[in-house]
């Protein structure tokens, strides 16, 4: 159901990648509620998705961008403002990468040059996008930039290794830049705690489908599927939600909160 909630409203989404990640859902739910937008992912992930379809679905253009190059997000910006005829309303970013994950390195055995290039694009990454966008004063008044992000940045997770560690530097630069970009810019700033999704970045940790499992178990609401989390950050993108700001919000279907389900009682009673 559509409710015209991002009629006029123009921003840009990072790391759509194929139909199962939250910003290819997002980009979807914005469109069907009025808003337009630039799609954005670095090169080498443009050529392993398939975001040309999403563009052709959404009337979207597409700019090739690496998240960590300065002069790559100062070209963003300039041109998604021209394209789309103004200042940006929202802006997605929902970029992360372990190369330590992806190499099978465990957290007591980082290649910090592994570690260094992950905290980049996942973490760093959030702080060189706002910036780019904040001395460009891009964004409109009453505009929302939103992250995705995990518990794990609160809580140990053993096999979510040194994301955990990203994810906890992207919540803190979420709540220090919106800080200046609520008071300078009147613009918004937040973070979404997602449930464990299955996207293909998420597929890469070791041991997920048990997890996912654990969490739908201890989770009252079960899971917050991608769909879930692309009408969420739609709210979050809206003018419903203009005093939220600085804020590491849980979408977890209540995980956050629980102690212990019975049904993970009664797993362990067997």
């Amino acid at each position: 159901m559509a409710y015209n909630l991002l009629k006029g409203k123009r921003g840009i989404i990072f790391g759509a990648l194929d139909a199962n990640s939250i910003a290819w859902k997002t980009a979807e739910r914005v469109h069907e509620e009025g808003g337009t937008f630039v799609l954005t992912n670095a090169p080498i992930a443009m050529r392993m998705g398939q975001i040309k379809a999403l563009a052709e679905k959404t009337g979207s253009e597409i700019i090739p961008a690496d998240a960590t190059s300065e002069e790559d997000l100062a070209n963003l910006v300039a041109k998604s403002t021209e394209i789309l005829g103004g200042k940006l309303d929202f802006v997605l970013h929902s970029i992360g990468m372990s190369v330590n994950v992806r190499k099978g390195r465990s957290y007591m055995d980082e290649n910090y040059d592994f570690t260094a290039k992950g905290w980049d694009v996942s973490a760093l990454s959030f702080h060189k996008v706002m910036q780019s966008l904040y001395k460009a004063d891009a964004m409109a008044e009453w505009g929302s930039i939103v992250a995705l992000t995990y518990i794990a940045a609160q809580r140990s997770f053993p096999d979510y290794n040194d994301m955990a560690d990203n994810k906890a530097y992207l919540e803190s630069v979420a709540r220090s830049f919106g800080y200046f970009f609520g008071k300078n810019k009147m613009v918004r700033v937040n973070t979404i705690s997602q449930s464990p999704t299955a996207t293909t970045a998420g597929q890469g940790i070791k041991g997920f489908n048990g997890f996912i499992n654990y969490a739908d178990k201890m989770s009252p609401l079960g899971n917050a599927t991608a769909d879930d989390c692309a009408d969420y950050t739609v709210t979050l993108f809206s003018d419903l939600t203009k005093k939220v700001t600085m804020q590491n919000l849980f979408h977890d279907g209540g995980f956050s909160n629980t102690g212990v389900s019975q049904e993970v009682i009664e797993e362990f009673s067997k």
